[in-house]
Parts: structure tokens; sequence; C-alpha cells
């Protein structure tokens, strides 16, 4: 019996990213849906993203509630169904034999999900450590790299607090200098992008960080471009991947970076606290580990993997995201996003007064969108649609970014875009008397 569970279980998590789209979208939904995905697959990306046909079967895909509207998937997103289900089987087949299944048959699955991650991000399964989130992952980088007094680290006003938090304590503890550069929002000029970093370097930097996609606004930041500019110098490169990864069509090695972390409960829609590091492979070794391993100046990317017990079947299901994620394509999505998001902000738009910190531009965003109108505070706009038309967005308030997050998600209709678009509208109306 446990014999053939464990051999249940290992064709299983082989099969991960790897399943025919046409054969798992009919045996979730019928003949019908895998009609409407024959039927995209033949059309440019661009063209099905407008297909609410095709859509309305992806939309079934997830559980959202019907009793709130949440355009607020910028912070954590939720999984298909078909995840939560693998999510809550590996747990139930965990708790039958903790110790043995855990350890003895999931290690082995977790291998498997490894490299379905290495595929998707275009790189090397020795590249890749499965972590719990962003936060991890890149703090992983910033407190295990040999900085000196003095070493200089350029980053922006705009990047993540929980970052900004663990270079300010490397600068307390260490005496390393933090360089502090600030961009617009948005802004639409690779130049004028690359050369605030340029012009913050000097002979002491030893590492940037960028944001590939800030999270305040989704304005998208060309890494290649910076990273080129850095390395010509001699100078590493972290990026903070939490907002890109999954969202739009990209490798890492695109990116050119030295080391990328990221969510996976983000935009691959995998269980809630999992994520995971890039490290390029000659640059392993010097990395100290959050955690420490047997050896810890290994240059074997499981050494940032030694953080004791974790959910293994949260991890484990990171294999039907991916396989969700191939289903829906890529590029597909990246534009389903973007068309979203376009669609809301160009009813917005309509709106006397209306401002945005998000481009319209394709190549400077894709999902995340952020507005404000002249004259209201934003927090009285988001109160009144929360309490008023039960549709929940975020304020924020950070580095003159005073406005409205909102950020739909594939299971978002038009038509619930449509309603809050004419609920902000009434709600503006109402404010201005």
């Amino acid at each position: 019996m446990k014999s053939n569970r464990r051999k249940f279980l290992k064709n299983s998590l082989t099969a991960a990213g790897t399943l025919a789209l046409s054969s798992m979208f009919k045996s979730t939904y019928g003949r019908e849906a895998e009609k409407a995905l024959n039927r995209v697959s033949l059309l440019p990306p661009e063209k099905a993203a407008t297909d609410e046909d095709f859509w309305y079967w992806v939309q079934r895909s997830f559980t959202s509630s019907s009793n709130m509207m949440n355009l607020n998937n910028g912070g954590v997103c939720p999984q298909p169904k078909i995840v939560q289900d693998a999510f809550e089987n590996y747990n139930r087949i965990c708790n039958e034999g903790p110790a043995y299944y855990m350890w003895h048959v999931f290690g082995d699955g977790r291998e498997s999900v490894r490299k379905s991650l290495a595929k998707l991000a275009g790189c090397s399964a020795e590249e890749i450590a499965i972590q719990r989130n962003t936060t991890e992952a890149l703090e992983t980088v910033i407190f295990g790299l040999d900085l000196q007094k003095g070493d200089e680290v350029v980053l922006t006003k705009q990047d993540y607090p929980n970052m900004i938090n663990a270079w300010k304590q490397r600068e307390k503890r260490d005496g390393i200098v933090l360089k502090w550069i600030s961009l617009p929002q948005p802004i639409e000029d690779d130049d004028q992008i690359v050369k605030a970093y340029v012009d913050a370097f000097t002979s002491k930097t030893k590492i940037i960080e960028i944001m590939h996609v800030i999270n305040w606004t989704g304005q998208i930041l060309p890494a290649k471009k910076i990273t080129r500019e850095a390395h010509k110098r001699g100078i590493e490169v972290m990026l903070d991947g939490a907002h890109a990864f999954a969202h739009f069509e990209f490798t890492i090695p695109e990116t050119e970076v030295d080391y990328y972390g990221t969510s996976l409960h983000k935009w691959l829609y995998a269980p809630f606290g999992t994520g995971m590091l890039y490290v390029k492979k000659d640059k392993i070794k010097k990395i100290w580990p959050l955690t420490a391993p047997d050896d810890p100046e290994s240059d074997n990317i499981t050494k940032f993997e030694a953080m004791g017990t974790r959910s293994f079947p949260a991890e484990l299901a990171i294999g039907k995201a991916i396989d969700f994620h191939y289903m829906i394509g890529s590029k597909r999505k990246e534009e389903r996003l973007r068309y979203l998001k376009n669609y809301w902000m160009n009813g917005i738009n309509e709106i006397t007064g209306a401002k945005f910190f998000t481009s319209f531009k394709p190549e400077y965003a894709c999902g995340l969108g952020n507005f404000a109108i002249d004259g209201i505070n934003p927090a009285d706009i988001q109160t009144a649609l929360l309490n008023k038309y039960k549709i929940y967005t975020i304020v924020i308030d950070w580095e003159n970014i005073h406005g409205i997050r909102v950020t739909p998600n594939l299971y978002t209709t038009t038509r619930e875009l449509d309603k809050f678009v004419n609920a902000v509208k009434t709600i503006v109306k109402e404010k201005r008397g």
C-alpha cells in the first residue's frame, strides 16, 4: 500500500509543469472550455486578451468571493482551485505519516519543483533555491554578502520597505554606505532611469538593488540596461522581482542580474508562503546563507534552504501553479493583465482631475496601476469604495506617491471594472458637490 502511494506521488510530482494545455482545460471544465482555449491559441496574445468567452472559463478556475470585489492583488494573489486542491491533498498525506512522507517521499518532489521553476525562469536548477517569499530570498543576499565598512550600495527611495530596512540594518552594524536615488512616477525614459543609477555609482559601489516592478505603482524598470552599466564598473546587481515573475514574459538570465528574488504566491498563484531565490552559479559560494547549513561556503544552491521544517505541501503545490500558468500562456496572461489595467485606467481618465502614477505604455507597466483625483483625499475614495460598494483597493502614501493602487487579476471581469469606474465617478461627484 505504501509502495503504491509512493509511486503515485512520485508520478504526480514528476508531471509538474508538463500537462497538455487542452487536456487540462478539458478535464477541468469540459469540451466547451477546450474549444475556447484552442480558439485563442490561434490568436495573437493582444487579441486573446479581449476574448471574454475564453477568460470566462479562466475566471471559473478561482474561488473568489462574490461578497467583495478584490482589486488589491498586489500584496498576494489567490490560488486557482487546482492549486488549492493539490495543497490540501499533499497536506492530508503529510498528516498520515509526517516524518515518512515529508522527509522520505516529498524530498524528491521538491527537486521536481525546482527543475520546473528553473525551466520557467530560463535558468539552471542549480541556480534556484525554494524560499518562503521575496523578503527571505533577497535578505539572504543582503546579509550574505561580504561588505566592508565604507562599501556603497545604491538603491531607490521607491524600494520595498523590508529590503530598505535590511540594508539600513547592515548600515548600522557594518558601516556600509547607502546611496539613495528617487525615480518620479511614472517615468517613461530608459536613458533617464539608467542615468539616475549611473550618477550614483562611485569606485566604492559594490552592489545595487533594482525593483523589476515598483510595487507602489507598477512601474517596470529597464533592468537589463541598468545591469549592463553596473557590470561595466564591476558592480553586482540584485533584482527585486516580487511583482515581475509570472506577471509578464521574460527569463531571469535575460536581465543579466546576479541575484533575483520573488514571491511565488503573487503572480504565479502558488500557495501562500512560497518564494524563490536565483543566484548565478559562480556567485553561490561567496554568499553566506541566512540560516546556517553544514557547509556555508558550498557552491550548492540548496545551502540556502537549511531552514528546518517548512511547509512541504505548499512547496509541492507550486508544480500545479506552474501547470496553470502554462495552461493560460505567459504572453496571453501578460496581455490580459495589461488590458484590464488599461481598461479601468481609461475609464478613470474620463474624470476631470484624474492623474496617474502608472504608465499607459506597455514597456513601463502591466497589471498594476495607481491613480488619484485632484482635490480629493485618496483615503476618502478608498474608504467609500469599500464601505459603500464592497470594492477593495489600497491607498499608497510613499515617497511622493499619494494615490490608490488598483490591481485586477485574471478572475476580474470587465463588468466588475465598469462597476468600479462608475463607483469612483459617483464618489467624486458626491465629494465635489
